[in-house]
């Protein structure tokens, strides 16, 4: 989907598994299925801002992949780390040159982001920051990609939402792989 707006927009992009979850118990992500078909390198094409929270940013921020990873696995994490990075956080002050740290004034700081020229942003993960975002109404645009696993327990996608919120489905596509990817904005946005 392409930004019609011209404002900057907050996409949750994630993977989430057919019960809710978007890790297993352990944090385990091997369920879920990335392949050329589902054109993740024009999703990261989109934007230049990614958004974490603490956890997700410690454990994916700076990641590099392992020597025997695809070249398009190393190719991915090339583009994700160019991005321009923030990272939402009460305990960390400073990180490297490229990032970002967001301890508060959530909602002012966000807008002003929001308000700057360039592309989309990415809210990538994080239990806790997509709740605040969600209770705040931060979210232009849900993209979850539903994979055909049930996990039984581990971390769901969203946990102590305040209020109702509508969604409108703007789009759907299945993949061959068996992942169904769906896109929905607030009916407020639309």
């Amino acid at each position: 989907m392409s930004n019609r707006t011209g404002k900057r927009r907050i996409l949750l992009d994630l993977a989430v598994t057919l019960d809710g979850f978007i890790e297993g118990k352990n944090g385990e992500t091997d369920w879920c299925i990335m392949d050329a078909e589902m054109s993740f390198k024009d999703f990261l094409d989109s934007i230049d801002t990614i958004f974490y929270g603490r956890k997700s940013y410690e454990l994916w921020g700076e990641y590099t992949p392992e020597v025997f990873e695809s070249s398009e696995e190393k190719e991915i994490w090339e583009l994700i780390h160019q991005k321009n990075k923030v990272v939402f956080s009460k305990s960390l002050t400073d990180l490297a040159h490229n990032v970002t740290v967001i301890n508060k004034n959530i909602l002012e700081t966000v807008m002003a982001i929001k308000d700057k020229p360039g592309k989309d942003i990415w809210l990538y993960r994080g239990a806790s920051l997509i709740t605040t975002f969600v209770n705040l109404g931060l979210i232009d645009e849900y993209r979850l990609s539903v994979h055909p696993v049930v996990l039984g327990e581990g971390k769901p996608m969203f946990i102590d939402i305040k209020q109702r919120l509508e969604l409108q489905l703007i789009h759907t596509k299945a993949f061959s792989s068996g992942v169904v990817q769906l896109i929905y904005q607030p009916k407020s946005n639309i």
